[in-house]
């Protein structure tokens, strides 16, 4: 299968922890299903996701989140350029805190999958970073807008300034959950301790 292939080359090098990611999000997410991405970034999340959730009947939603509006400016071209004028109806772009989740995300949708990508904008300021504080406050608020079945996937970065403390919070968050809800792994190459992580937190 697509995730047995992408497991297997992130094993042997060839493959990146955002393209498992992207694999797993593909086993996990439905047509028609809203998800959340909460840090856009440069939108190559954002576009992986609306092509998972679209439908003929246009239910699927993907609430994109970013402090920059800049990066909220990359995603939009990049989906301008990438889908139809009826996939970029599911999408709802917002300029805010990823903390503020809940504010974004209707109270009644059933949430599938919520993706972070930690750290700074590819290309941009990188003084700009996701932060602890704000990270387990999203953390938190995921957990309450997912539904069973749900996940909530992380990709964090150890390289820059402040990025380990922030993944080992996160790990930490992951670490003490509840087992008889939560299933959480992690993807980390041990002899690459600066290499991205994966986490994926099973509802």
């Amino acid at each position: 299968s697509g995730l047995e292939d992408a497991v297997m080359e992130y094993i042997s090098g060839k493959k990146k922890a955002t393209e498992v990611a992207h694999a797993v999000w593909k086993n996990v997410v439905r047509k028609g299903d809203a998800v959340v991405d909460a840090t856009c970034g440069n939108g190559y999340d954002t576009l992986a996701l609306v092509r998972l959730v679209a439908d003929d009947a246009r239910r699927g939603r993907v609430y994109g989140i970013d402090l920059q509006k800049h990066a909220l400016d990359s995603t939009s071209s990049l989906l301008d350029q990438s889908i139809t004028a009826d996939q970029l109806e599911l999408v709802e772009l917002h300029n805010a805190c990823h903390s503020n989740l809940e504010e974004i995300v209707p109270s009644d949708a059933n949430v599938r999958l919520v993706a972070f990508n930690l750290g700074y904008l590819p290309g941009g300021d990188k003084r700009i970073k996701t932060e602890t504080e704000t990270t387990l406050l999203a953390l938190e608020a995921s957990k309450r807008v997912l539904v069973p079945g749900g996940l909530i996937s992380v990709v964090a970065y150890l390289a820059h300034s402040g990025g380990r403390e922030e993944f080992e919070k996160v790990e930490g968050f992951a670490g003490e959950l509840h087992v008889d809800k939560w299933f959480c792994t992690k993807f980390q190459m041990l002899n690459r301790p600066l290499a991205p992580v994966l986490l994926l937190i099973y509802k």
